[in-house]
This record gives structure tokens, sequence and C-alpha cells, in this order.
């Protein structure tokens, strides 16, 4: 059953309208009540702020990893486990194609379904799940492979457990390796980035957002906590954090923004998964045509020039 936000409750109306237009059969009612509904979803979603679109960043029915994975890639075979410690769920990792692209896939999934979101840890890595990813990756290094890599966690685990195998090691280790990995990488926030556990799959050749996808220091819940130790300003710390798509793409911190359907992708997934697919193809495309040094000259000069300040 699909769930609605407080400000989508409009929405909910006009398309439990539209369904029993239908079941009565009366076409000039439906026809009427798509209009509205049109018109609804242009005044509301035009107009978000940034804590509602925090709000669809996180929806529970915003597609995740693998929904993307099966909506874009055939073919595919999961690659388990970091060859050091166990298989961490809260990281994905898929060797198959896009198309007629042969690729490696690695996600963050949240899970859906109590048992499934403590399986996958709500979607935070442990360390070996960021070793799993950059075995992953050297795997696409060797074979040539482009990767494509999506976001979508509210940071690394900080457990006893994880600190204890390197949390923070594993993370600088991503970092530092895929700097200079030698084969195409695309990294896409397609729900909540949250600090250095979406920073350890996000250095790449290209870093993109979904329009409803936020990329954050830390959550505003966190943030709130520390500046104000109030958590009614979690609204307040989420317009100062900056975190929606189109303030990174202002502060030149991400590429591109990736399109998804104007009523968000948790209500038109096949429609989202296909702007991520096109978006990776034709990247990979216009990347293959540089040379392996100026695409390492490339990267290099992008993660340099990120940040400002003022004097």
């Amino acid at each position: 059953m699909a769930f609605y936000l407080d400000f989508e409750n409009k929405i909910k109306d006009l398309q439990d309208e539209i369904e029993l237009a239908k079941i009565r059969k009366d076409g000039h009612a439906q026809k009427v009540f798509e209009e509205d509904l049109k018109k609804v979803v242009k005044k509301i979603y035009t107009s978000l702020s940034d804590y509602q679109k925090l709000q669809l960043a996180r929806h529970q029915d915003r597609p995740y990893a693998i929904d993307y994975v099966k909506l874009i890639m055939h073919d595919y075979h999961e690659i388990h486990g970091d060859r050091a410690f166990r298989d961490d769920p809260a990281i994905v990792c898929y060797l198959g194609y896009i198309d007629n692209q042969k690729c490696v896939v690695i996600g963050e999934q949240k899970g859906r379904g109590t048992k499934n979101k403590l399986e996958r840890n709500f979607g935070m890595p442990h360390p070996e799940g960021y070793r799993k990813a950059l075995r992953a990756i050297k795997l696409a290094e060797k074979f040539n492979l482009p990767a494509l890599m999506l976001i979508d966690t509210p940071g690394a685990y900080p457990g006893v457990g994880a600190e204890e195998r390197g949390q923070s090691e594993a993370i600088a280790r991503n970092l530092f390796e895929l700097s200079d990995v030698e084969t195409t990488t695309i990294s896409i926030v397609i729900g909540e980035g949250g600090s250095g556990g979406a920073l350890a799959i996000g250095v790449s050749d290209k870093l993109a957002m979904m329009r409803y996808s936020v990329f954050s220091v830390i959550s505003p819940e966190g943030c709130a906590a520390i500046l104000w130790d109030d958590p009614a300003k979690v609204e307040t710390a989420t317009n100062a954090l900056k975190i929606t798509a189109e303030d990174l793409k202002e502060l030149d911190l991400i590429d591109d923004i990736i399109e998804e359907p104007l009523i968000g992708a948790h209500r038109e997934k096949e429609i989202a998964a296909q702007a991520i697919k096109e978006y990776f193809l034709k990247n990979v495309e216009e990347l293959s045509k540089l040379s392996l040094s100026e695409k390492l000259a490339r990267r290099y000069n992008r993660l340099e020039k990120m940040g400002r300040f003022q004097e």
C-alpha cells in the first residue's frame, strides 16, 4: 500500500477519486480528476521546501539500489564478501549488463520492512561493506569495465565492532583508491547521501544527484542535536546545511542533477530508472573518448577545485 507524506495528502485524495471513477467507468469524471491531479502535482512539487525534499529523499517507497538494478540491468550476478571478514548486506555489488554495456554496479541498500531493514542495517555499511565495494571496483578495473555507484545511506555504521575493524581506514582507503582507479566511475545519489558513508563510493569521474536526493556532511537531526540540543530544530538545520541537489550544484560540489519524474521517483520508478540508465550510458560513452591520463587529470582537477572560502 502506497505511503503518503503530509504534503502529499491532496494527491492521494485525487488518485483515490480517479480509481473510483475507473471502477464506475465514468470517463468524464476520470478525465477531470486527472487534470486536477496534474495541477496539484505541479503546484506542490515546484514549491518544495528543503525539508520536504529531505522527506522525499527518505520516502519509504523511494527506489533503492536493488530496485534500480532490477530495472536497468540484465544477466546480472551478485558479488559477495570482502575476502577478509564477511559479506555486508548494506552494500550490494553486481556484475552484468546495462543495455549492451557490460559493467559493475555498486549500491547502498537500506531495506524494506523491519526484518529486511535489520538485515541491511538500515543502509549503514560496516567496513567490510566498503572493502567489498573496493573489491568490486578493482574487478571492474581489471577487466576495464565502467562502474556505477548508487549512494543511499544515512551514514557509515558507528558501532563498536565497525570501529574495531577499521571503519575510518576502510572509508579512507576507498577515497584513496577510487581517486586514481583506472576505469570509468560514475556515482549517483539516489536518496540520502550521509557523510563519509556516502563519500566512500562517491569519488568518481562524474558525481550526480537525483532531483529529490540530499547530500550532507551530517544528518539534520545530528546537526540540530549538536548546535541547539533541540530536535525541533531539524527543519532549521536542513535549511542551514544546504543539502539539496540545487544547493550542491550551485556550489560546484556535484556535476549534474538527474531529472526524476516531477511527482518523484517513489511514484514513477520506471521513469526514474530510465533517467539513471541514460545518464550512465551517455557519460560512459563520453568518458571513453578520453585517454587514461586525460581522465585521471580531469578527475584530480575536479576533486582539487572543490570548496570555497572568503577572506
